[in-house]
């Protein structure tokens, strides 16, 4: 065995293995170089994090039992009998768990040996007088089904007697659906049974087994927390993040192999009605449900409009022509009579004053007036919804005027380019202009060669102040406008791509001119409003350069981005907060998730 491994490992160029215990064997027993291993864990499926009692009320299982369970092709080495003598002192004070044996006989043990080692579990479950709390499911399961099981467990036992078993699919499977897990200390569990999601027992110790149980038993809180740690640890490992680096192991070494073009997922509203009551769209959420504490805010509300109004376009959607409905009637709640727009509703569907009176709220404004702007102009949707939203639109005009935020200037920029666009007027043609020269003014007080921007700083949705004069540009055919966001995107692209990866301006910290750039916290709005500009850009010029740029920076949604882990939620239709410098932030908000649907359907 160890002069064929060593021959097959000196022939490849990288072996790849699942565990850090896996490589040290490699590079001790076999002398396998270490700059040849590649470790990539044993895939997951993406499943949303969940309590256990949705799975239990779809499969039947009463709610009021606690759920451990123990999946896998049955054979002698799974240590089960341990556990079924573990539970009659568990039983006494707990009479209410349910421990569920999941799979049939291993081929090979049912060759062997017939089902004479599951026939010796059932006669020691009789003897023990635990026939009630204990149950068989002798079946090879679909991967659904044993998901929806997964996700219906209160604890894992992964009891396996090999203490040299590398890796159990079944562990990662468990610690993947965010499960508690109580595991005897094989390879694979001494190095991801950490304290923190879970406890290792020693082999054959029914008492240890039994003591563990009663520690998770008594202690709900901890339970959760261990359960959820190990959601969080393990979302590197979904199969789509597998994939992933797989391919960037292979492509270093067969170039050909690197794919210029990801397949772009379906559009999915499901996360987006989810966050969506019926007063507006839920700002912020725990995971993937809605955090109705967090409240509303206007510019969630304008992004969640503008989607819904092109979605509509797109597949003239009954689901988003309800949600564009709620999305103006919000707007409609915080526009005060002067014409302008309150940012913060809290929780109780009131306008937080003191927030409000905190900011500077010129931003939200502006993002509400071009969200606007595209409802008004929206030909293919009914009158009545145009009408509300141009009389909202017309109302607010004077307080844009008086706008000194870049960016509200921007989105005003944009949402008088789209009447403009439909109609001419000379009222609006004057205003943009004026805004666009402001934006011209304040690039020429804060540019310079080395710092080709309109501020002194790189901070958030900055490609939209390029976009804003571009599309000047092309409605007022001014060659200026043209030049300086040509230049400042070419500024904005210098710093964002590298070797042909996306890296948006991190928030933590942000760019100062003459400072440090920061590259985390990377947002999704920031992608967004990248993927914008750089379409705009190309409309305008026809150069194919910032179409593959466009395609790049989407490929940030999808795990090419310093991580290589996917930021879109495939079984959610969510998109979690951001990157950070060691892992993703999975909480699905609506600034989020509406920045990730826009730029999907800009594609």
């Amino acid at each position: 065995m160890q002069r064929i491994v060593q021959v097959l490992t000196e022939r490849a160029d990288i072996v790849v293995v699942m565990t850090h215990g896996s490589r040290k064997i490699l590079e001790t027993d076999y002398a396998v170089p270490r700059k040849k291993i590649a470790i990539i864990p044993h895939g997951i499926h993406p499943v949303p994090f969940e309590p256990s009692r949705n799975a239990k009320e779809l499969l039947n299982l009463s709610p009021k039992n606690t759920i451990l369970s123990t999946f896998g092709l049955l054979n002698r080495g799974k240590g089960i009998e341990y556990v079924i003598d573990a539970l009659p002192e568990v039983v006494k004070q707990y009479p209410n768990i349910r421990y569920l044996i999941i799979g049939v006989t291993h081929p090979i043990a049912l060759r062997q040996e017939g089902e004479s080692y599951r026939n010796s579990l059932i006669k020691r479950i009789c003897a023990l007088g635990l026939t009630a709390y204990v149950r068989f499911y002798a079946e090879y399961l679909e991967t659904e089904e044993l998901l929806k099981i997964l996700s219906a467990t209160d604890i894992y036992l992964s009891t396996q007697l090999d203490p040299n078993q590398a890796v159990s699919g079944t562990l990662s499977y468990a610690l993947g659906a965010g499960r508690p897990v109580i595991a005897t200390a094989f390879a694979q569990a001494k190095e991801d049974v950490t304290s923190d999601v879970g406890i290792l027992v020693d082999f054959k110790k029914s008492k240890q087994i039994a003591e563990a149980l009663l520690q998770l038993l008594g202690d709900q809180s901890k339970q959760f927390a261990l359960g959820k740690n190990a959601y969080f640890r393990t979302r590197n490992m979904t199969w789509p993040n597998i994939a992933i680096a797989y391919m960037r192991t292979f492509a270093a070494f067969v170039p050909e192999l690197k794919i210029n073009e990801k397949h772009a997922p379906k559009i999915k509203l499901s996360h987006l009605i989810k966050l969506t009551d019926d007063f507006g769209i839920i700002q912020f959420a725990q995971l993937s449900e809605p955090d109705l504490s967090s409240g509303y805010t206007t510019d969630d509300n304008a992004r969640a409009l503008v989607f819904a109004v092109r979605y509509y376009q797109q597949k003239k959607s009954v689901a988003a022509l309800r949600l564009a409905n709620t999305y103006l009637n919000f707007m409609s709640f915080v526009q005060q009579p002067n014409g302008a727009f309150e940012n913060y509703v809290n929780a109780e569907r009131k306008l937080s004053y003191e927030q409000n009176g905190k900011e500077n709220l010129d931003d939200a404004n502006g993002r509400t007036l071009y969200a606007l702007a595209v409802t008004t102009t929206a030909t293919y949707l009914p009158k009545r919804i145009r009408e509300k939203a141009r009389l909202m639109y017309e109302q607010s005009l004077l307080v844009a005027e008086r706008f000194t935020s870049p960016r509200a200037k921007a989105f005003y920029i944009k949402s008088l380019a789209l009447h403009l666009k439909q109609h001419a007027n000379a009222n609006y043609l004057g205003k943009l202009i004026h805004a666009c020269n402001f934006l011209i003014r304040e690039y020429k007080e804060n540019g310079s060669l080395e710092w080709q921007w309109f501020e002194p700083i790189l901070a958030y949705s900055n490609a939209t102040l390029s976009e804003a004069l571009l599309i000047g540009y092309a409605v007022t055919g001014n060659s200026d406008y043209l030049k300086i966001g040509k230049k400042t995107l070419d500024f904005l692209i210098s710093h964002t791509f590298e070797k042909n990866m996306y890296i948006p301006i991190g928030q933590q910290g942000w760019f100062k001119r003459g400072g440090h750039r920061h590259k985390f916290d990377q947002q999704p709005e920031e992608t967004a409003s990248m993927i914008e500009a750089l379409k705009t850009m190309y409309d305008i010029s026809k150069d194919s350069y910032y179409q593959r740029f466009v395609q790049r920076a989407f490929d940030w949604f999808l795990g090419d981005n310093m991580l290589g882990q996917i930021i879109y939620d495939q079984t959610t239709g969510g998109c979690y907060d951001g990157l950070r410098e060691r892992e993703v932030n999975l909480n699905e908000g609506a600034e989020s998730t509406l920045s990730y649907l826009l730029s999907r359907l800009l594609l």
